[in-house]
């Protein structure tokens, strides 16, 4: 990746002169679709919320690359979707870098404070206690995503933080425009977050009242957070008063976060996981997310069927990839954790072999009951509230970004003084093993609580690769469905031919093991298709929507760039040039 500033004006245009000659020769929208993408011929930006991904878009016009955009849209959602962007959690980036044809992981998911303990959420009695693992200071792991994006930085960008974190500085001094979908998710999370005062004295009126659309929110705690990162960098968070601060929360809501816990916290490049699938290569997060691992896992049994033949979402094509979802999510549960402390078989998880074992002990006309399904026996070891993006630059850089607090806006608590909400992420550990976690995600030994140590994630930002360049860049929030809403993003575009929007808008199912049922969204399929799958031993549970992938195209044949923001969010935009 070209780690110096371009002028647009003159190199890219010579560049992409011949992307805008074959845009002249074929059609942009085909007339056989119902639902188009945004095009652009430069480069693009899918976020989740308007606002942050203009500010992505202004980067990118003005010379810098695909991750120095992702840094300063990250930095912007902070801002801007307060439930979700943030600096007090973690996530991970899967970056591709063009000039070297290689794509590397960073891992800045949140860390277990050293005092941490395995059986830290166990009452008097040894049961699992929901509340201390999801609501009070024990559920605040040690955020990453600040430590995250100055390694991308450093490593990728051709900026500095303190320049992408200018627009962020500036929303949140400024203020933004509250738009109905903040609105409505304030009222909804009141309870939350008036029990922390600092919360409460950001997100609600003077007199408790809500911001209703069209006011403004300004967040000037926040934005001297923000300056102060620009300032001194990293340390201006981890070290002096706002670590401070963040350890004086934590401690005061029950927690035993240290001021050594946040100064030790680091930020890891990670080799991603690899798959292949239909003559594309499958680039994903590795451990301590299990998404890539799954999401290979899962294309790789549903390789052996016909699924484009079987058509999209057919009683035939739900049966088989419920079947092979369920085998995934039962392996999740036994084997997958934080690979700096255990050993994760992803080579076994996601080989050839494995995935024709798992279609042996699969009937094509009946269900296999989960109660009845293990975790395999493989070869020896070799929140809903997230939100995800996706860049992509004119040089051919591409950035899929998925970051979060775990619930929306985390445990609710605002470090005083400071602006930044804490996450609840110690609840993706498990808290006592075979106890599902607020997803209903089954853990085992592999996911125990231990100092230092980084909770299990289904966060699944994925780069889909042909003839070694990006075809697709997507990825998604939604807990647990992470992994099957990004996989049927995927199949979509493979197996049944649609376009990068029509695979977005498409409705989705999702099956996890436990509990045993195909989740479908309402409306999603036919009275026909679910008597099918009923007939062949499913139960069907009609639920909310799943998801919100933010997917950019890389169309080679067309010279373009072609972009989604799922429909099953307000306020997402994809945007480009």
């Amino acid at each position: 990746m070209i780690r110096t500033l371009t002028c647009l004006a003159s190199a890219s245009l010579v560049a992409l002169a011949p992307m805008a000659a074959i845009a002249q020769e074929a059609a942009i929208y085909s007339s056989m679709d119902a639902v188009h993408p945004v095009w652009a011929e430069n480069a693009m930006v899918a976020v989740q919320e308007k606002a942050a991904a203009e500010v992505g878009l202004q980067v990118l016009k003005d010379g810098g690359n695909a991750v120095d955009a992702g840094v300063a849209v990250a930095l912007a959602l902070a801002v801007t979707l307060p439930r979700a962007g943030n600096l007090g959690g973690g996530g991970f980036m899967l970056v591709h870098d063009a000039e070297t044809g290689e794509t590397k992981a960073i891992d800045y998911r949140e860390m277990a404070p050293s005092s941490a303990t395995r059986d830290m959420y166990l009452d008097a009695e040894g049961n699992a206690d929901s509340r201390l693992s999801r609501f009070s200071g024990l559920a605040v792991g040690v955020p990453g995503t600040v430590a995250g994006m100055q390694l991308a930085l450093d490593t990728y960008g051709t900026m500095t933080l303190a320049e992408a974190a200018a627009p962020a500085i500036r929303l949140a001094e400024d203020g933004i425009a509250v738009t109905a979908d903040l609105a409505d998710s304030l009222k909804a999370l009141e309870k939350r977050l008036k029990a922390s005062p600092a919360s409460a004295a950001i997100f609600y009126k003077a007199d408790g009242s809500f911001h209703e659309p069209g006011d403004v929110l300004k967040q000037p705690d926040l934005a001297a957070t923000l300056k102060k990162i620009a300032d001194e960098g990293p340390d201006g968070f981890y070290k002096g008063s706002v670590a401070e601060a963040i350890s004086a929360s934590v401690q005061d809501a029950g927690g035993a976060m240290s001021l050594e816990d946040l100064a030790g916290y680091e930020a890891v490049i990670r080799e991603p996981v690899r798959g292949t699938y239909r003559g594309h290569e499958i680039v994903s997060m590795p451990p301590p997310s299990s998404g890539g691992t799954h999401i290979i896992q899962i294309l790789n049994v549903m390789e052996g069927y016909p699924i484009g033949f079987l058509g999209h979402n057919s009683s035939d094509t739900i049966h088989l990839m419920a079947e092979a979802m369920k085998r995934a999510y039962a392996d999740r549960s036994e084997y997958l954790g934080d690979p700096d402390f255990v050993d994760v078989p992803v080579k076994a998880l996601t080989s050839k072999n494995y995935a024709a074992e798992i279609r042996d002990g699969i009937s094509l006309n009946r269900a296999t009951p989960s109660a009845s399904i293990k975790p395999g026996k493989l070869a020896p070891y070799e929140s809903d509230q997230t939100t995800h993006f996706s860049i992509v630059d004119k040089d051919g850089n591409a950035v899929s970004n998925t970051y979060t607090l775990n619930f929306s806006y985390g445990s609710g608590i605002t470090a005083a003084g400071t602006g930044v909400l804490l996450n609840n992420e110690m609840d993706d550990f498990s808290a006592k093993p075979g106890v599902p976690n607020a997803y209903g995600l089954i853990g085992g030994d592999a996911n125990a609580v231990e100092p230092r140590k980084r909770p299990l994630s289904s966060m699944s930002p994925t780069i889909v690769l042909k003839d070694g360049k990006p075809f697709l860049v997507t990825g998604s929030p939604g807990g647990s469905r992470i992994i099957t809403t990004t996989l049927q993003v995927i199949s979509n575009m493979i197996d049944h031919g649609m376009n990068v929007a029509e695979a977005t808008a498409a409705s989705r199912i999702h099956h996890q093991w436990l509990p045993d049922e195909i989740r479908v969204e309402d409306g999603g399929l036919s009275r026909d298709t679910v008597a099918a799958l009923e007939a062949k031993g499913h139960t069907i549970s009609v639920k909310s929507v799943m998801g919100s992938t933010q997917s950019i195209h890389v169309d080679a044949e067309k010279g373009l760039l072609l972009g989604a923001s799922d429909p099953r969010r307000p306020g997402a935009a994809t945007v480009g040039y």
